[in-house]
């Protein structure tokens, strides 16, 4: 009602303001003449004045020898000149004026009877159509609610094949041949086989889910439909079913096609957990979809792909074979597909002819692949905004501390106490990982503030793993409390600044006790200290599985494994206090040390590292 009220006087407002418009125009372009009466007009021709008459009708157009003009009317039933001469003008006074006798047209008469009434008319008919017209495509909108407007892929613009993605080797065949079938189903069907009903992509965020399916499309020769979960489910309930059945019967006259949904958790989730009746808009679009994908009619050849990062949250019958036949993981790149995808994402790019991708591969181990985009295009703003040509080794190194911990805070100002215990504490971080075989080595030590942290020490594998031993736990958790023992050590104090450091350790030292069976008191057992999962509907009845005797014992060995790192942290701080107060006192001079230069100073003194 107020939309429609809100229409009516902006269509009023529009036609007075047209009116006004129009009278403006007709008052500012006429110019203002003289009524005279005949006797006047006589008058003026009589003493020489007049210089020419035009005659329309009844009306004249006077105009004088000075220029200006006026009007007068006629007798209407005797002529002009009759009419002057009984008002005693001269045979030789009108022979000086020129006459002009104007005939009008029968357009322009009826144009000037018909237009002052047509042109409102007119104006009005538009007011009312634009109306009509704003109803009917709101009725349209009403009608067309449970239609599922999905968009259909146009491999022309922006084409991308798998080629392009790097890495994902057995992800990619699993696709290609899910393309191959597509394009030539007669070979698997004179075997027997049949056509898979869905491809679900699981993988972590970056991983390359949504990239895969657009390279699946580029690919494929067949209709490629795609939307997102979330646009299946509105406010009102059986719209999103009423869009399954619409998305699928879209698909099924264009079939051989594809169907890709997008983050399908978002009306995937599992059934029957509480939170929501059966009568829920989602459960309802889940349930159609169900039916779409392996119900009574199985005569089919529409593909449905998904994709996915929580795949453990999804319902069991979205999973069954039939309906998501395949699962397709994708991991995170190891270091030889990450060297891969920073030379796909350096496309394009003024490289350095001495960059060493390879070396920025290692220093980003658990990077996923939107990641390494990322990094990339950080460091070519990094490039531009200082005005230089070419992207360097430099910078690439640098863009990744920004895009682990943020922009580097050069501009912070912190007094030489804070920055004197900053140094001496990465540089205990940094002895402890040099003084421990089963530690990371040192790739980067620095003292300037990037995000939250005060500094940063960057100790990274050499090489990617699977597995990590409990020697590795214990390692990283004393390299977790070098900071900490080196600020006691040199300041017999310790400060907020180990707050992170101490949180990390201790969560370290809980998952090697109740995740990794690493406590030898306890054994090998999965002892759950907490409720990690993030599905409310499924983490609401869990509970632990241990007594409280035992949990205890859980908090015991947690504290065991944390004194021990500790321990081990401040034996060789203390034990190799030189080497520490070298690190420290390089790091105030330069604020970073590269792993060159933190080697170099490391062999200076003969440090050779050693087991727990």
């Amino acid at each position: 009602m107020k939309n429609l009220l809100r229409k009516l006087l902006t269509g009023f407002g529009i036609l007075l303001l047209v009116a006004w418009l129009a009278s403006a125009v007709s008052f500012f372009s006429t110019t203002p003449q003289t009524k005279l009466t005949l006797d006047e007009v006589a008058k003026k021709i009589t003493s020489g004045e007049v210089k020419k008459i035009s005659v329309a009708n009844d009306e004249l157009k006077v105009e004088f020898i000075n220029g200006e003009l006026a009007t007068s009317q006629k007798e209407a039933e005797a002529g002009l000149t009759e009419t002057l001469r009984n008002y005693g003008v001269s045979e030789e006074s009108l022979g000086k004026v020129s006459l002009a006798f104007e005939e009008p047209s029968g357009a322009s008469y009826w144009a000037s009877m018909i237009l002052p009434g047509l042109i409102p008319l007119l104006l009005m008919g538009l007011i009312f159509f634009w109306f009509f017209r704003q109803a009917k495509n709101g009725a349209n909108q009403a009608f067309s609610f449970g239609r599922m407007n999905a968009k259909l892929f146009a491999p022309s613009r922006d084409k991308v094949t798998f080629k392009d993605i790097a890495g994902l080797k057995e992800a990619k065949e699993e696709l290609e041949e899910v393309v191959e079938f597509l394009r030539s189903p007669k070979k698997f069907l004179d075997m027997g086989a049949k056509i898979p009903r869905g491809v679900i992509l699981v993988g972590g965020p970056g991983t390359g889910k949504t990239m895969l399916a657009r390279a699946t499309a580029g690919e494929s020769k067949v209709p490629f439909f795609h939307l997102s979960a979330s646009e299946f489910v509105e406010m009102f309930v059986g719209v999103g079913a009423s869009r399954v059945r619409d998305l699928f019967q879209t698909a099924k006259a264009a079939a051989p096609a594809i169907i890709f949904i997008d983050e399908i958790d978002a009306v995937g989730r599992e059934r029957g957990t509480g939170m929501g009746g059966g009568h829920d808009e989602r459960e309802q679009t889940l349930n159609q979809i169900l039916v779409e994908m392996d119900g009574f009619d199985r005569d089919t050849n529409v593909i449905v792909m998904a994709a996915t990062n929580r795949a453990d949250v999804l319902d069991p019958a979205l999973m069954r074979p039939g309906r998501f036949d395949r699962r397709v993981v994708l991991d995170m790149p190891d270091l030889k597909d990450r060297e891969e995808i920073l030379k796909i994402h350096s496309r394009g790019k003024p490289l350095d002819k001495n960059i060493n991708l390879r070396a920025v591969a290692v220093r980003t181990p658990g990077f996923s692949g939107a990641d390494l985009a990322n990094l990339i295009n950080e460091a070519a703003i990094f490039t531009a905004r200082e005005n230089r040509k070419q992207v360097t080794q430099s910078d690439i190194l640098n863009s990744i501390e920004k895009v682990l911990l943020g922009p580097a805070r050069r501009s912070r100002i912190i007094s030489d106490r804070e920055k004197k215990i900053t140094a001496y504490h990465e540089a205990g971080h940094a002895l402890v990982a040099a003084s421990l075989r089963e530690a990371d080595p040192v790739h980067k030590v620095s003292i300037v503030s990037r995000g939250f942290a005060g500094g940063y020490t960057l100790h990274l594998p050499t090489e990617d793993r699977r597995l990590k031993t409990r020697a590795q736990f214990m390692a990283d958790i004393a390299v977790a409390f070098g900071g900490y023992a080196a600020e006691y050590l040199v300041f017999k104090d310790i400060t907020t600044g180990s707050s992170s450091d101490i949180q990390h350790a201790t969560d370290m030292a809980e998952r090697a006790v109740t995740e990794f069976g690493m406590s030898e008191k306890l054994g090998p057992r999965a002892l759950e200290m907490s409720s990690g999962s993030v599905f409310v509907g499924r983490g609401i009845q869990t509970s632990k599985n241990h007594s409280e005797s035992l949990g205890s014992t859980i908090d015991s060995e947690v504290d065991n494994i944390i004194r021990r790192g500790l321990n081990s942290a401040r034996k060789i701080v203390s034990t190799n206090r030189k080497v520490l107060d070298a690190i420290a006192k390089e790091l105030m001079i330069k604020e970073t040390l590269e792993q060159e230069e933190f080697e170099k100073i490391v062999k200076g003194f003969n440090l050779k590292p050693a087991s727990l």
